[in-house]
């Protein structure tokens, strides 16, 4: 790559990770006038099936609907935005954004633990060092004998977790099973279609269904603005893991956990001890060391909100 190339591309890094950081401050609006987990999932995915397919159309790609491919939208669609956004909004009710965001920065140190027994990855010291980073900074977080300036429920950051873990299980899923020949962009807009139909007869037995007002209230303001910026921030991945390597981009998972802590700052006026910046260097620490060899940084179909 040119120096002209480097800074154009290091840009659109820095662009994706204020984007996809402020998505949890947005979830935490979100849920900050009662609304339910099920509905907030639903007009996610709806949101972001009727963007992507806008997305797939421009670009004139097909969206298959044979059984195997939906088998695959299913599957992503459960593991990737059904189950652990149905999580991740329960718990944004009790945890404060920049928590979240800290703690989703746990996706490639699983993302490697499970790939070990799958065969997706080998093991080796340097990444085993990793984890250790990654704990530390998780335990600093969880340990209610460690002061950070707010009160962490330790269940809900457990919860939380959880919904790292799956996105952990997406990535290798994808890497493992492969996307029955689909781009990202096709697969991304299935499982979102899919979801949204999935989420339906759901949405409306939980009670849960969110009828849109107007004008839009800043909670549904919050969840169209997170959705919308999650479509483009996505799509934005997927071009620059082509042109600069997955490698590159997946530097990406840095930015995001930094900026969500600044968003949260910004947006909802969190502030924190000292102690979340040593919280944070050891999570940075674990994801360097963690971060995956150039042939098995793929992009991913993402399901993160």
């Amino acid at each position: 790559m040119t120096r002209r190339e480097i800074a154009f591309f290091s840009l659109c890094l820095v662009l994706m990770g204020a984007g996809w950081g402020a998505t949890q401050p947005m979830s935490k609006i979100a849920v900050s006038t009662g609304y339910g987990h099920y509905g907030l999932v639903f007009w996610q995915l709806f949101i972001g099936a009727v963007l992507m397919g806008a997305i797939c159309a421009v670009r004139r790609l097909a969206l298959p609907f044979h059984g195997r491919a939906l088998r695959l939208y299913v599957i992503l669609a459960m593991i990737g935005t059904i189950l652990p956004n149905s999580l991740s909004y329960q718990a944004a009710v009790h945890l404060p954004a920049g928590i979240m965001s800290l703690l989703l920065s746990m996706i490639p140190m699983f993302a490697f633990v499970i790939a070990l027994p799958l065969g997706n990855d080998t093991l080796a010291w340097r990444r085993v060092v990793g984890l250790g980073f990654g704990l530390v900074g998780t335990l600093m977080i969880v340990a209610p004998s460690v002061d950070l300036g707010q009160p962490i429920p330790v269940f809900w950051a457990g919860v939380y977790l959880i919904t790292a873990l799956f996105y952990a299980f997406e990535s290798n899923y994808i890497a493992k099973w492969g996307t029955e020949g689909l781009g990202p962009l096709q697969v991304m807009c299935g499982a979102s279609l899919v979801g949204a139909v999935i989420m339906v007869p759901v949405t409306l037995a939980s009670g849960q269904y969110i009828a849109p007002l107007w004008p839009l209230p800043l909670p549904q303001l919050a969840l169209i603005a997170a959705s919308v910026v999650h479509v483009f921030v996505y799509a934005t991945y997927v071009w620059l893991a082509g042109r600069a390597g997955a490698v590159f981009t997946v530097q990406v998972s840095y930015l995001v956990t930094g900026f969500g802590l600044l968003w949260a700052w910004v947006m909802l006026g969190e502030g924190y001890a000292a102690t979340i910046w040593v919280a944070l260097a050891a999570m940075f620490a674990g994801m360097y060391l963690v971060q995956p060899r150039p042939a098995l940084a793929e992009p991913e179909a993402i399901g993160q909100s």
